[in-house]
């Protein structure tokens, strides 16, 4: 660790404990299940969702509120109309703190997270260890069919500048050799290095030139066992997630980040912004490519390295 870095004592105001939430007043916090599975996984989040939730919960489905992409993309950011719909839609308005969680512990919320700071939400937040923390913690739940929801006013946002890069940029800033952009790489490390392959068929494994592998799986904890059994991920603490980004970035460590680009990518823009969001920890800025290693790999132009 530099010895400029100063961190904080625990997490911020983006990730918050079981404890913190059943303490915010009901009148003015929306609880929202994001759980999103890989295609390769037979689960629908809706229906567990209405099978168990946290009291009062509403469900935001990241592959509906989406816009369209040219290459069929799924969950692509969406534009601030099709955002504010969704939040009228579940009660939010801008003046809601929404408390983001899913089933895992930690995966898709933060994918979350970064969608309502993008339109500059300001109150919002990730619920650390998901659902299955709140459970193992005590606290209740309900299940059935959800109880009317009054829609709220939410004026359409506009997306902010230098959140979201597109292909031409990440072209851009993987091929300059300038030095002024670090690209980090959330997918596993097998499939960054191309020995393991893509659970998209016929999408070729590998990385982007001069991008750098963080695997998201090493910001996270995993938490063992909880009450029923099965175990669930939680954010690291800041100390140990700079550990784990200074293995990576070297070194200058965030001394280092600070002077530079920063973009997050990985399989499809969703476990990028787990790297967002330590980042965020960290007190460093950084983007995140959408369209990720599969819009990338997807374009026959593009420059796929491998080094099993």
């Amino acid at each position: 660790m530099s010895a400029s870095t100063t961190l904080r004592s625990g997490h911020s105001e983006l990730v918050i404990t079981p404890s913190q939430l059943a303490a915010l007043p009901s009148s003015t916090t929306v609880p929202i299940d994001v759980t999103w599975f890989m295609p390769n996984v037979a689960r629908n989040p809706n229906e567990e969702f209405l099978g168990k939730r946290i009291p009062d919960a509403r469900r935001m489905d990241l592959d509906v509120v989406a816009s369209e992409h040219p290459l069929g993309l799924k969950h692509m950011m969406p534009t601030g109309e099709v955002f504010a719909k969704a939040c009228e839609e579940i009660g939010v308005s801008p003046a809601s703190h929404v408390v983001l969680y899913d089933t895992h512990g930690v995966f898709s919320s933060p994918r979350a997270l970064f969608m309502f700071k993008a339109f500059g939400h300001s109150k919002a937040s990730i619920l650390n260890g998901g659902l299955p923390r709140w459970v193992d913690e005590g606290h209740p739940t309900e299940s059935g069919p959800l109880k009317a929801i009054e829609p709220a006013k939410y004026p359409a946002p506009t997306l902010k500048e230098d959140f979201v890069r597109d292909y031409e940029h990440i072209v851009k800033a993987t091929t300059s050799n300038d030095g002024a952009t670090v690209v980090l790489d959330a997918r596993p490390n097998g499939r960054f290095t191309g020995k393991d392959p893509e659970p998209r068929p016929n999408l070729s494994s590998g990385h982007m030139p001069s991008s750098r592998s963080l695997p998201f799986s090493n910001l996270l904890a995993r938490q063992q066992p909880s009450s029923d059994g099965s175990s669930y991920t939680t954010l690291l603490e800041p100390n140990s997630l700079l550990s784990e980004v200074e293995k990576v970035v070297g070194e200058h460590g965030l001394d280092g980040l600070n002077s530079k680009q920063v973009i997050n990518s990985c399989g499809s823009g969703m476990t990028a912004a787990v790297i967002w969001l330590a980042l965020q920890e960290l007190g460093v800025n950084s983007s995140l490519y959408d369209e990720s290693w599969t819009g990338y790999a997807m374009r026959p132009e593009s420059k796929v390295l491998k080094n099993e």
